[in-house]
């Protein structure tokens, strides 16, 4: 039987959060309250989870023992062989339960999100495909009860978006579309062509967890804030007014437009929000990167140039190439249809970091197929 790893840590962790969660003024801080609550639960059932692995193993071994006794009643040693694949299997599913828990969740998972979308390469065909993609995730976020709330964009002249950023609030909103950072790429003929030719383009999406004030500090000598007209359409009032507010956070080189609201408050409001969430990202993907060469997943680097994913219309596939998954419902895909692709990448996600754990082998990637442009 395969030894789990060192349940010590994770005990002496639960140890310490159960001394915190009994001091009087533990929950004076609701939100760090709720947090150590979570981790809470979280450890509580792996430290069962463990107690009762190790105990089913101890029961194995004791079967075990009884059917190499030549001495032992037949009736009991029969009994032991009819149970032991039962045991054996729960002994399985015991082990992989613990070993998914000892994977650590991560802070970010239970926040709320800030999606952004811009046309990449590809003009007009660029901004439309940008308008379906927010489409697209506007579906899914209904389909699981999520709300959005528009914070800023920037419309083409076809209808579609040079830009789209919006908050999406809901129950781990960020576990779910994390995965969905980075060059998604539409292969099909634009309804600008004459001559019937497939073109290829792309379309950029960040996926940023919401940040709060407590989690990046900014210190406003780091602000250049500018107010503005806003520019191009708009309702009435929106472009007669300094209401459009630019915020560029110097020691980052990071520029947040808003001015999609008639308030110039609401607009600096909503620029801050955004703001705090990219540097937010920037924080996290330092820290993941210190650690990139050991523990890879299956999500990428974290670098948002790189193409994860292609939409390919006319041959009504989508192709996913971290894990090289492809699906031919392409139009239940642009409905928001994305949790076959979403629990095959947390799939491939869990199974590298549980190779990493146990000290295996990485499992095989399916081959990516060749390109089609």
């Amino acid at each position: 039987m395969d030894s789990l790893p060192d349940i010590f840590p994770f005990q002496h962790r639960l140890d310490e959060l159960d001394a915190q969660m009994a001091e009087p003024s533990f929950y004076s801080n609701q939100r760090k309250a709720a947090d150590v609550t979570r981790e809470q639960q979280w450890l509580r059932k792996l430290v069962d989870n463990y107690a009762a692995h190790e105990h089913l193993g101890r029961e194995i071994a004791e079967h075990a023992a009884l059917l190499k006794d030549q001495s032992a009643d037949a009736e009991l040693r029969a009994l032991a062989q009819q149970e032991l694949p039962e045991l054996s299997a729960r002994l399985a599913q015991l082990r992989e339960a613990v070993l998914l828990a000892m994977i650590p969740p991560e802070l970010s998972d239970s926040r709320n999100t800030v999606l952004e979308i811009r046309a990449g390469t590809g003009g007009d065909e660029a901004s439309l495909f940008a308008a379906e993609l927010y489409r697209l995730y506007t579906k899914y976020a209904e389909g699981r009860g999520w709300k959005i709330q528009p914070m800023s964009s920037s419309s083409s002249d076809r209808g579609g978006y040079k830009e789209v950023i919006f908050l999406i609030t809901g129950s781990e909103v960020y576990k779910q579309l994390k995965y969905e950072s980075g060059v998604q790429r539409v292969q099909r003929i634009p309804v600008t062509e004459a001559n019937g030719r497939i073109h290829t383009s792309t379309v950029t999406v960040a996926v940023l967890p919401e940040a709060e004030e407590v989690d990046v500090t900014i210190d406003p000598q780091d602000l250049d804030i500018t107010v503005q007209r806003a520019s191009g359409p708009g309702g009435q009032g929106v472009n007669t007014t300094d209401s459009a507010v630019r915020i560029v956070h110097k020691p980052s080189g990071l520029t947040v437009y808003c001015a999609d609201d008639r308030s110039q408050i609401k607009n600096k409001a909503r620029a801050m929000a955004v703001l705090r969430s990219r540097l937010l990202k920037l924080k996290e993907d330092e820290e993941k990167a210190n650690y990139a060469s050991q523990r890879r997943t299956q999500i990428g680097t974290g670098d948002r140039s790189e193409r994860i994913r292609t939409y390919n219309f006319p041959q009504n596939r989508v192709t996913d190439h971290r894990i090289g998954l492809t699906l031919y419902s392409l139009p239940a895909v642009m409905e928001g249809k994305i949790d076959e692709i979403i629990e095959a990448l947390q799939r491939a996600e869990y199974e590298e970091k549980l190779a990493a754990l146990t000290g295996g082998t990485l499992p095989t990637r399916p081959r990516r197929p060749p390109d089609d442009d």
